[in-house]
């Protein structure tokens, strides 16, 4: 059994923060604002996880008005709903995720990024996809940076067989 899920988050950029996407902190004159760390790549996928599942979203999970997750790595609310899956017999397949930012340059991240996500999620790195644009100066126009998420969960301890080439000509 196969099930897709689907997450976005953006947060506004401001000085006086660490900017931190995909788990890897980032060297940027500003930050992401947020009630956690706000690293928008980790909770596009956290929502889209919990997506799939059918099981709320990351403010159902971890609201942003409760003093616990002030401040909170979200690396360590991924593995939270890494988690959640688990007890309800799914796990992660893939993730396809895209960053849309003004600036910085994110290319000499993303390998870093895709490990990262990668390990915490039980999965390998090929199984993970970051990519970075930018909207040509329209829509967040540097003020903010979002992440999209596209992921397949499947039931824990099923594989997902690729289609054969001849299942192909009938596609």
């Amino acid at each position: 059994m196969l099930r897709i899920g689907f997450g976005y988050d953006v947060h506004k950029l401001v000085e006086g923060r660490t900017l931190i996407l995909g788990g890897v902190e980032i060297p940027c004159e500003k930050g992401l604002d947020g009630h956690s760390d706000a690293d928008v790549v980790v909770h596009a996928l956290m929502d889209a996880l919990l997506g799939a599942a059918a099981l709320g979203d990351i403010g159902v999970h971890f609201p942003p008005n409760d003093a616990r997750f002030k401040g909170a790595d979200s690396c360590e609310l991924l593995k939270q709903v890494v988690a959640l899956l688990a007890k309800a017999n799914w796990k992660l397949g893939n993730a396809d995720l895209t960053i849309v930012a003004e600036r910085p340059r994110l290319s000499a991240y993303i390998p870093h990024m895709r490990e990262k996500i990668a390990d915490i999620c039980g999965v390998g790195v090929n199984d993970i996809s970051v990519k970075a644009t930018t909207e040509e100066g329209l829509g967040l126009a540097g003020e903010g940076i979002g992440a999209h998420c596209v992921c397949t969960i499947v039931v824990r301890g099923q594989r997902i067989v690729p289609l054969s080439k001849s299942c192909g000509e009938f596609l």
